[in-house]
């Protein structure tokens, strides 16, 4: 299985510290977000990595190479224009699988966890993602999903408590095939890359209404470094 490490973002939130440093550089405990997911991959036994990129790409390109000094296997999708969650994924995809049933993974570049990614569970055969979902933090009280025996729903039933989305998750390539005119136009023709700027959460959304997304509570020390605060706060843990 190859993993997918998502790096392209500007993180306008975390500004000034990235307005000469790409996010995923900003270190915790003295190493890069992104060598603390690269590290991860590897002891999980995942060795062949894409990131993408844009906003000051290149410093996360030198700084990583082709990933030998981590006995990884690191290639990479340069976004000219950021293409936002689905729409850098699925510029990706000729990248990370070949069969429509292959089983990719992919994680926020700007999250830091203590999850143990060999213990990440089988995507079940009638589901095209799974998503690994955290306790709601303070910055997100309401929650993305809830959770009903294993699969993901969208919020209706208030018996039923919500969860984040943790930015970890395993996709097949289908799930970026939710119908006939994303296939048409994003994954089988030759566009204009500003054709596949996407946003990711609609389409969780509505593979979640489908019931096509299984999901699953990880209760790891996680954190979504989205403030300088938050980045400052992690560093004295």
């Amino acid at each position: 299985m190859k993993a997918m490490i998502l790096a392209a973002g500007r993180g306008e939130r975390m500004r000034p510290l990235t307005d000469n440093c790409p996010k995923p550089l900003l270190t915790v405990n003295g190493l890069p977000l992104i060598v603390h997911h690269i590290k991860n991959l590897v002891a999980a036994g995942i060795k062949d990595i894409v990131i993408n990129h844009a906003w000051l790409g290149q410093k996360i390109v030198d700084y990583l190479g082709c990933g030998q000094q981590f006995s990884a296997n690191i290639s990479y999708s340069e976004e000219p224009v950021a293409l936002e969650t689905a729409g850098g994924i699925i510029k990706a995809l000729p990248m990370l699988v070949e069969h429509e049933n292959d089983v990719f993974m992919v994680i926020n570049g700007d999250i830091y966890c203590d999850f143990n990614l060999k213990q990440l569970p089988r995507l079940g055969e009638e589901f095209n993602a799974h998503l690994l979902l955290v306790n709601n933090p303070e910055h997100n009280p309401k929650g993305d999903f809830q959770l009903v025996e294993g699969v993901l729903t969208n919020p209706k039933n208030n018996h039923h408590e919500t969860y984040t989305f943790s930015g970890i998750a395993l996709y097949r390539k289908s799930f970026f095939k939710q119908d006939a005119a994303t296939q048409e136009s994003t994954l089988l023709q030759p566009v204009q890359e500003q054709q596949l700027i996407q946003p990711l959460a609609p389409m969780l959304r509505a593979g979640a209404e489908q019931g096509k997304v299984s999901a699953s509570l990880m209760t790891n020390a996680w954190t979504d470094v989205g403030t300088p605060e938050r980045l400052a706060k992690l560093n004295t843990i």
